[in-house]
């Protein structure tokens, strides 16, 4: 019982420091007039997604994103009995971060919520690509559904830095459907809220068996 409780602490507090640190240099570069601009947005969104796979990978696997734990139960990479308890420590997380922003900067709109900036349905096919991207890249360099070792929190979280700094004037760079829930109750703007739950969880399903299909020794040529 022990264990399990550690893993899902491990993805809380890694769901929370994502949150925590990426909404909150959003919320910051608002509050403080532009110091830390859209680089720098996505660089602390890439190197906090670094940092917490290398602190928690070994505890948790950390995922810390509901659509890469679906995705890998999709896979069979993880036990289906995992996923309620996975998924609830991240949005609990998730929201921890987004009501410690609300109380922090009360003045700021949107605690660094996503709102597509265009059509809706341009950001939703956005945001599908990128998190297929995402979830390929980590299918790739993860052990079974465990996202740790030399490489794993390098190659992902410059996945989410490239991600964030390109596309994030457009859709926000989801990627990841607890970061956007969160920041959305808690402000209470959830227009549009369905494009960064569906195609971010589509995204990371799709790239399943496209990974089965490269990882497929047995195809000839």
């Amino acid at each position: 019982m022990l264990q399990y409780t550690r893993k899902y602490l491990a993805e809380l507090l890694g769901t929370f420091a994502i949150v925590f640190a990426g909404c909150g240099s959003i919320v910051i570069n608002q509050e403080y007039g532009g110091a830390i601009t859209h680089s720098g947005i996505a660089a602390t969104f890439g190197l906090v997604v670094m940092a917490m796979i290398y602190a928690l990978g070994d505890v948790s696997g950390a995922h810390f994103n509901p659509a890469v734990s679906i995705a890998f139960t999709v896979a069979g990479k993880f036990p289906v009995k995992a996923l309620v308890p996975y998924v609830l420590s991240q949005l609990a997380g998730a929201f921890l971060a987004s009501m410690t922003l609300g109380y922090l900067f009360p003045s700021n709109e949107l605690l660094g919520a996503t709102i597509p900036k265009g059509l809706p349905m341009q950001s939703f096919i956005l945001e599908g690509i990128l998190t297929f991207f995402l979830m390929l890249v980590i299918i790739q360099v993860a052990t079974g559904s465990k996202e740790q070792g030399m490489f794993a929190g390098l190659s992902i979280g410059s996945v989410v830095l490239l991600e964030a700094m390109f596309a994030g004037p457009v859709s926000g760079a989801s990627m990841n459907p607890a970061r956007s829930l969160a920041p959305a109750i808690v402000s209470g703007h959830t227009e549009h809220l369905w494009v960064y739950l569906t195609a971010t969880t589509l995204g990371a399903i799709i790239a399943v068996p496209v990974a089965a299909f490269l990882k497929d020794n047995k195809t000839p040529g």
